[in-house]
């Protein structure tokens, strides 16, 4: 008997005990979660159906996730309707160890609910996760209507295509679902140092599709771009101080690069230096810039360009303020584009609304 098996046997018999001294707690985490859920509109409400290994950590991972209202723990498109653990385990039932998904669609698309899902497992393997190995282990994708296909066979291809290997997650209709039994729901809130074969702190992490952005061609960006966009970003020429759109914009939302529309920064970083230009104290990202040694005009400064499309932001100083860290990023307004708040969902960048979230 595997340890994992054993451990979720006998956690039955421990959570006697220990429900009986948490019961108040776990009931009004339960009323926490109704509430969430009735909150939400229901045309904005949606399903989808993961399976990624052990379901606790699954289950944990997407209730953490922004603009989930919900995940349970349960077993699908098995051959047996409503299997106990034990049926799963070993009576070759043939279901999944599944994760129901119910989201706010006005808060996160499935589409960047699936890159979460891709980034918690490893989509080479059949029937195993983790340590855990078996059919009930195997990787899925569940939809419940043919627009969510679409949605996740696409990702599904650009997944294979950046990774360079065949993709073993199955995507395939929901057949048919029951709930796990209840000392399997919110399992890891019960029980915090419990099995978990996924790190549910990047779970707050943004994940950003780098590969879905894509530079435009030089005779495109020729037509579209003005000269003064043209030279800062292809000529690292620098526009004249406060004649840009952006240095005393303090609207919520984010700045991408004008050449491909990856992010850059975001309006919950940006301050007034009374430079002239826009300065932020950090990008959103780390990843997202490189620095070079810019010894033009008899100074030596750090010169920002995006690691994407390499076209040049600005510089990077050391007089920001002290409270957001001390760093000045000083950007020509010529080389961003500014995205509101309000349009971040319909643009694709819904994944950044974390950004603004109130606690």
């Amino acid at each position: 008997m595997k340890l994992r098996h054993f451990l979720k046997s006998f956690s039955s018999l421990l959570l006697i005990t220990s429900l009986a001294i948490s019961c108040s707690a776990v009931k009004n985490e339960e009323q926490k979660e109704t509430e969430k859920i009735k909150e939400v509109d229901e045309m904005n409400k949606k399903v989808i159906y993961l399976a990624g290994g052990c379901f606790w950590g699954v289950e944990e991972y997407f209730d953490r996730v922004y603009g989930v209202v919900d995940s349970e723990s349960g077993y699908a498109n098995g051959n047996t309707q409503n299997p106990t653990y034990d049926n799963v385990c070993y009576d070759k039932t043939g279901h999944a160890e599944t994760v129901k998904v119910t989201y706010d669609d006005s808060k996160v698309s499935l589409k960047t609910l699936l890159h979460h899902y891709f980034s918690i497992v490893d989509p080479t393997t059949v029937n195993r996760q983790g340590n855990d190995i078996g059919e009930q282990y195997r990787t899925g994708v569940y939809y419940t209507n043919e627009s969510d296909k679409k949605v996740a066979a696409e990702e599904l291809k650009k997944l294979q295509d950046r990774i360079g290997k065949e993709v073993k997650i199955e995507l395939t209709k929901l057949d048919n679902y029951s709930s796990a039994e209840n000392y399997h729901q919110d399992y890891l809130k019960k029980n915090p140092n419990g099995y978990c074969h996924i790190r549910l702190d990047n779970s707050t992490n943004l994940i950003i599709p780098t590969w879905d952005y894509k530079m435009k061609s030089e005779e495109e960006l020729k037509k579209e771009l003005t000269k003064v966009q043209y030279d800062v970003a292809f000529k690292s020429a620098t526009e004249l101080a406060f004649s840009n759109d952006y240095y005393n914009n303090f609207e919520e939302g984010i700045y991408v690069d004008i050449t491909s529309g990856m992010p850059l920064f975001s309006s919950t970083d940006k301050f007034e230096s009374g430079c002239g230009w826009p300065s932020f104290a950090k990008p959103i990202a780390d990843d997202l810039l490189t620095y070079v040694e810019d010894t033009k005009f008899n100074m030596v400064r750090t010169e920002v360009r995006t690691k994407h499309s390499n076209i040049h932001l600005g510089h990077v100083f050391d007089d920001g303020p002290k409270e957001l860290g001390g760093k000045r990023y000083c950007i020509n307004g010529a080389a961003i584009k500014f995205i509101p708040k309000s349009e971040l969902y319909e643009k694709g960048y819904d994944y950044l609304l974390p950004l603004f979230r109130e606690e």
